[in-house]
């Protein structure tokens, strides 16, 4: 009975039914309104991104990776850098199946719709580096900047859509008429593709880095940014040239253009066997530039050349003319058959003498011994008679007396003169000879002793006086 009693006062507690019904309606108001935010009582995967700009952008929009739903957006903060730009950093809650995610992720936001929702896209990265809960993907990692509706739309501003009117219509003109030539067009493309999808391909490889390239064209599209107006005004210059070029379009440029194919093709050809000359043709202008240099000086000696030699010139016709037999004459000489032997004879007999003339070479060049010889002979030689000429001469003796002194150093001796050897003998009779003396000749030393010894007196001396040094040259004052 109690038991009984017990259960139905529960039952029928319409306070306590109340409560509990109340309590669970407000639990469910409490979970809808947080359901953006996250349940609770859910890990999540906590991360900080950040991001040149959060426009658009509110809490609890979507985080996806793929497409794919994976978390929200759960702060939205501003932070401003040491170089005083302001950024945005977004607080994500992440779903613990993408944990961990590498510390090279990309982040961009992107439009959701055309109202202006949007949402943060992942993009994982390849490195093993992870980021851990809490961690915050650097700003570097947001790129590329997205572009705003509202920007691309501004673009078309009026000077634009009247500017594209125009294009639009100058199209149709240009096209108008020529559906045979743009038949012919369309079926050339087909080879053009075949041979594009290689090159799409290279350009597609991770090696041709297509996208440094195009940051690098985005660098220098920021560098020129400063001279837009200088480049505006280089267009209207343009502007300017073509329509002074519309006068002679046809027939010159229109002939230029239908034969630059074919020019195209004979340069393709022909430029690279052209390389060698114009690499040699470079090394050739670098070697006269000195000369050329030089050149400068002289010119004013090579005016007064070419002013004098032009009459002379004028005369050279005639002068050739009258040289005509002498050439001819020449030639005859040339080509006969004694001449051809005698000088063969001739260059067989300068070969033979070729050693002996280098070795009497420096008694010439060096010691002047054969102008010297020539012109004593002909000393010896300049007197005489109806019956010749006679040698003049003068016996030259040594001191002491020819005829009292035996084997006097002057004239016929039985022994070689040295000095007072007996009874009769002078004391001052010494021998002095040199036999072979320095000529400069090979293997000599470049000293001219002949005729230049140092006489050195009561001392036997045959040879070369020691330490002769003396040189003979040419006295043009001598008779």
């Amino acid at each position: 009975m109690s038991r009984g009693r017990r259960t139905s006062s529960i039952a029928a507690n319409p306070v306590l039914i109340g409560a509990i019904t109340t309590l669970v309606v407000i639990l469910a108001i409490f979970l809808a309104y947080n359901a953006n935010s996250g349940l609770p009582f859910v890990p999540t995967y906590n991360l900080k991104v950040q991001v040149p700009s959060a426009a658009g952008l509110v809490r609890g929009n979507e985080v996806r990776i793929g497409g794919t739903r994976i978390g929200i957006v759960s702060s939205i903060e501003a932070q401003t850098l040491k170089s005083g730009r302001v950024i945005a950093v977004l607080g994500l809650k992440l779903e613990t199946v993408v944990k961990p995610l590498s510390a090279d992720t990309e982040v961009l936001i992107r439009p959701r719709s055309a109202l202006g929702l949007k949402y943060v896209e992942l993009t994982r990265g390849t490195t093993n580096a992870q980021l851990a809960d809490g961690a915050t993907i650097p700003l570097r990692n947001a790129t590329p900047q997205p572009v705003e509706l509202d920007e691309f739309l501004n673009t078309f501003d009026t000077p634009t859509r009247r500017a594209i009117q125009q294009n639009t219509l100058t199209g149709g003109t240009a096209f108008a008429g020529r559906g045979q030539d743009l038949n012919f067009a369309i079926q050339d493309l087909a080879p053009l593709l075949d041979e594009l999808t290689p090159v799409m391909r290279n350009l597609a490889s991770s090696k041709t880095d297509l996208r440094g390239l195009i940051r690098g064209l985005a660098q220098s599209a920021a560098v020129v940014a400063p001279v837009a107006g200088v480049q505006a005004q280089l267009f209207r210059n343009l502007d300017t040239t073509m329509s002074a070029l519309a006068s002679v379009a046809v027939p010159y440029l229109q002939e230029s253009i239908s034969e630059g194919p074919e020019t195209l093709q004979v340069a393709t050809r022909d430029l690279p066997r052209l390389r060698p000359f114009l690499v040699d043709s470079t090394t050739l202008m670098r070697e006269l530039q000195p000369g050329v240099r030089a050149l400068a000086a002289a010119a004013p000696d090579l005016a007064t050349t070419v002013r004098v030699g032009t009459p002379v010139l004028a005369d050279s016709p005639a002068f050739n003319a009258r040289l005509e037999k002498t050439i001819k004459a020449i030639e005859d000489f040339s080509t006969d058959a004694l001449v051809i032997t005698g000088v063969r004879d001739l260059t067989q007999t300068a070969i033979l003498l070729n050693p002996t003339i280098l070795h009497l070479t420096p008694a010439q060049t060096v010691c002047n011994y054969v102008a010297l010889w020539f012109r004593n002979v002909a000393s010896l030689l300049s007197e005489g008679g109806t019956n010749g000429t006679m040698q003049r001469f003068a016996v030259i003796t040594a001191p002491g007396s020819l005829f009292e002194a035996p084997n006097n150093e002057g004239g016929p001796s039985s022994a070689p003169a040295s000095g007072p050897t007996g009874a009769g003998y002078d004391d001052k009779n010494f021998l002095h000879s040199n036999p072979y003396p320095y000529t400069a000749a090979t293997g000599q030393p470049k000293t001219c002793a002949a005729g230049n010894e140092k006489f050195l007196a009561g001392k036997t001396v045959i040879g070369n006086v020691p330490g002769q040094k003396s040189t003979t040259l040419h006295d043009d004052s001598a008779p």
